[in-house]
């Protein structure tokens, strides 16, 4: 991005600014000159006349002409400070609205070119300006932010690609060279790096399309019991495989909630998978569904698992945010579960959050689901994706 309008004096906004003002100081000075000339002259000399002087006394003549000649003096003289002294001061407003503006453009130049560290100081020219700044600014964090998630994003995403790929050319290049046979043994290994990068990519695709807003609900009224037998069904193989134990719990008489119920499924899928990966055998996993307040439903996956220590509750939702035993990238999850979690949640129009006592207390995920207010009507109905 060029700046040299910015330092041409002839086309500049501070030039044309302060020729714009001359131009209304000089035509109102001009203005007030003619009319006081015009109108000054024809007040005085009636009341000369009501004074009881006659019309063409020389006396009258000359104190008229006395008259039209300091007003014309003491106007010119008047009119002519008040420009200048106007002049004077719109030039410090041009070339402070000028400097602010210059900095502001250089700043824009410096983001369109990447340095997200720019940053404009308040002009203290009014609200406007102050807005303008801050507006700036905000929109610079933001920027920063971004760049910095998509960094990371790539890194993770190019460190999640590069295990199964690597693993997947050395037992490509043990069976080239002989050293591997296509055994069952073989074939699983290759098959299930295969699925995990096949995980990765959905998922990829998954969180990234609700986030961006361009994810379909079909909402229409569900009991949380409906909710959480669903999900309880479709795990519990999974818990009895692993030997963990499933339970759930419900809360009589709570209010329907309004849930795209495949992607709410797909939630509370995620948390148990989650929950799975980190719960021992033996260990409990709890299912629940509760009122937390008045048009409020809470489903929560509870675990008697690893549990999560303190500082990284704030960051599970993040996409490939691992910690080291809790989030450990070797219990073969792609890193992006839970931010699915959070972006069908939010979509939803509710909350979800982590708490945990800390390391081998287990951990408890809570998803809070606006409650169906009795008035609204029992109807499928689709939310379109939003557009930015």
């Amino acid at each position: 991005m060029s700046t040299h309008g910015w330092s041409n004096p002839t086309h500049g906004l501070a030039a044309r600014l302060l020729g714009a003002l001359a131009l209304v100081v000089l035509a109102g000075g001009l203005t007030a000159w003619l009319v006081a000339g015009a109108v000054g002259p024809a007040v005085f000399h009636d009341h000369m006349i009501e004074a009881g002087l006659h019309e063409e006394t020389p006396a009258v003549l000359h104190a008229e002409e006395a008259f039209r000649s300091s007003s014309a003096l003491a106007l010119t003289i008047a009119l002519s400070a008040s420009v200048l002294a106007s002049l004077a001061v719109s030039l410090v407003l041009t070339r402070r609205i000028s400097l602010s503006l210059r900095t502001l453009a250089t700043a824009a130049t410096r983001v369109a070119a990447g340095h997200f560290d720019s940053r404009v100081a308040t002009p203290r020219l009014g609200d406007e300006f102050e807005q303008l700044a801050q507006a700036f600014n905000d929109m610079a964090d933001r920027l920063r932010e971004s760049d910095a998630l998509r960094r990371r994003l790539l890194s993770d995403v190019a460190h999640e690609v590069r295990t199964p790929v690597a693993v997947l050319n050395a037992y490509l290049e043990a069976v080239e060279d002989g050293v591997e046979s296509l055994s069952p043994e073989t074939l699983a290994v290759l098959r299930d790096q295969g699925s995990r990068l096949t995980r990765l990519a959905t998922d990829l695709a998954s969180v990234t399309r609700a986030e961006g807003g361009d994810l379909v609900l079909v909402l229409q009224p569900a009991s949380a019991a409906e909710i959480v037998e669903r999900a309880r069904a479709a795990a519990q193989e999974q818990c009895a495989a692993r030997g963990v134990t499933l339970d759930v719990e419900v809360e009589p008489d709570l209010p329907p909630v309004t849930v795209d119920l495949d992607r709410i499924g797909q939630v509370l899928a995620n948390l148990l998978e989650n929950a799975l990966r980190h719960t021992p055998p033996h260990g409990e996993v709890v299912i629940s569904a509760t009122r937390a307040e008045e048009h409020t439903v809470r489903l929560a996956v509870t675990d008697t698992g690893e549990g999560i220590e303190a500082a990284h509750l704030e960051h599970v939702f993040e996409r490939f945010y691992r910690v080291d035993t809790a989030r450990d990238r070797y219990h073969g999850g792609s890193g992006i579960g839970l931010a699915i979690v959070r972006a069908i949640v939010t979509a939803h129009g509710g909350h979800v959050r982590a708490s945990s006592r800390g390391p081998g207390t287990g951990a408890r995920f809570e998803v809070d689901l606006p409650a169906l207010e009795p008035r609204t009507a029992e109807r499928p109905r689709r939310q379109e994706p939003r557009t930015s």
